[in-house]
């Protein structure tokens, strides 16, 4: 199949369990929970998102014909040491948009996996995650069913009304990190978010420190 992407670039993992690790993030194109144009945030199923995921015009985007070129192109992105093998540590790679699995399958996976990549995934958690990934993280958001109920780290935007973190206690997953919601209350929420991580040891506050450091 071919694939519709936003951007690919090369980063520092801003948040999560993986935070400050080296990554190649490839941002798919388009989402399941809003169309990405502010006219219609205000009827999205998500209203709180602060991503631009819309069209294939970011730097290293575009349409790839199939899973080999979009391995490749993110391969590209990943520093080369001595001999043209990759430099430092396993390379790694973060599929995110909009919503990655909409178009992330088993071919992508199989093609990356060849090409030496850990795979991680960030997902709202509404669409089957395809055989193959390394890493599974889910974000759910209020109002839409959550399938994806096992993984590695659950990253719960807080807070968020009829999206409680009580409410996904009882899934499988090794971490459970909970996100001040940004925006124009973020300085209560974080103190929010503080005082129920301190109330429920069970959930670690997540910050977004790629937007502390301005990288991407």
């Amino acid at each position: 199949m071919a694939y519709a992407v936003k951007e690919i670039f090369y980063t520092l993992q801003g948040e999560g369990r993986n935070a400050g690790r080296a990554s190649v993030f490839c941002r798919f194109t388009g989402c399941n929970l809003w169309s990405g144009r502010e006219l219609d945030r205000a009827t999205a199923a998500c209203q709180f998102c602060d991503t631009d995921f819309v069209g294939m015009d970011g730097p290293g985007g575009g349409r790839f014909a199939d899973a080999q070129a979009l391995a490749a192109a993110i391969a590209s992105h990943w520093p080369q040491g001595a001999g043209g093998k990759p430099a430092g540590g396993k390379p790694f790679t973060v599929l995110t948009g909009g919503e990655p699995l909409l178009q992330v399958d088993a071919d992508l996976t199989a093609a990356l996996h060849a090409e030496g990549f850990e795979i991680a995934v960030e997902t709202n958690g509404t669409v089957p995650v395809p055989a193959g990934i390394d890493w599974v993280c889910v974000s759910p958001k209020a109002g839409n069913a959550v399938v994806v109920t096992t993984g590695d780290e659950l990253k719960l935007v807080y807070p968020q009304a009829g999206a409680e973190p009580a409410l996904f206690e009882g899934f499988a997953f090794d971490h459970f990190l909970l996100s001040p919601m940004d925006g124009a209350e973020a300085a209560a929420n974080t103190a929010a978010t503080v005082a129920y991580c301190l109330q429920n040891p069970r959930w670690r506050l997540n910050l977004q420190t790629h937007k502390f450091l301005g990288i991407a």
